[in-house]
């Protein structure tokens, strides 16, 4: 309990100090509003639903995104971190894509998908595979190769030795790579949305600061990093839930 109130010490300062700035004028309305307003513009925009419209629309694309690239990376990443000579083979053409922005798909993804849905889950599909593959080439390289002899001694198919053998033995650097894809996810989404897709909560913050509405704009904010927070909490709860094995080997 005493690290928790001491991890909320500096912002509940940074949050007072704002709103002492802000009633002296010393921190313009125009620009950072105060915390009290933000607070009351969250409420009045969560209670008429317009927030939640948006945070829908924005972690629709997110989840179908990471869905959509976690299987994929999954896939490859499995077969490339088995056979090395593939590895070799794709090396080239990973590392040259794996650069690219994916903010640099969105003229391309706009042209194809057009606005809405489609759009924002192309490019987060293209910016979440990448982390994912190599952490998952990662993860499955590491695996003693004896588990995988194993299958192969007991008449295994090469599907099952990947689904009873390679893949549990993976699963918690591939559950790493998910978490951390799942924050590129976010980012991703939003960041599509500020710049060209006039849909969820990154369009509501452009609006809110083009209309000068700040203190919707920072509620925006608030209610997007919130969210976050809440997704990798529950990924850290399932993660564990799932890997129980794997934490209680981890403690012994």
């Amino acid at each position: 309990m005493r690290r928790v109130f001491s991890g909320l010490a500096f912002p509940i300062s940074v949050v007072a100090l704002w709103e002492l700035l802000g009633q002296a004028g010393i921190a313009s309305e125009d620009s950072f509003s105060r915390p009290s307003l933000v607070v009351l513009a969250l409420a009045r925009t969560l209670a008429d639903g317009s927030l939640l419209t948006q945070t829908g629309e924005t972690f629709l694309s997110a989840i179908a995104g990471l869905v959509i690239a976690a299987a994929l990376a999954i896939a490859i990443g499995t077969v490339l971190g088995l056979f090395r000579a593939l590895e070799r083979i794709a090396t080239l053409t990973i590392e040259a894509l794996r650069p690219v922005p994916s903010v640099a798909l969105i003229p391309v993804a706009l042209l194809v998908f057009g606005f809405g849905p489609g759009m924002s889950v192309s490019v987060v599909a293209f910016a979440c595979f990448w982390p994912m593959l190599i952490v998952t080439i990662s993860a499955v390289r590491g695996i003693d190769p004896r588990l995988i002899e194993v299958g192969r001694m007991l008449g295994f198919p090469l599907a099952v030795r990947i689904r009873k053998f390679a893949l549990p033995a993976a699963l918690p650097g591939i559950m790493v790579g998910f978490r951390i894809a799942a924050g590129i996810a976010i980012v991703v989404a939003v960041t599509v949305e500020i710049a060209a897709n006039p849909r969820g909560l990154g369009y509501g913050m452009i609006i809110a600061q083009q209309s000068l509405n700040t203190d919707i704009m920072w509620a925006t904010l608030v209610w997007l990093g919130l969210v976050g927070w809440l997704a990798n909490w529950g990924l850290l709860a399932i993660e564990h839930r799932w890997l129980r094995w794997f934490w209680s080997a981890r403690n012994e």
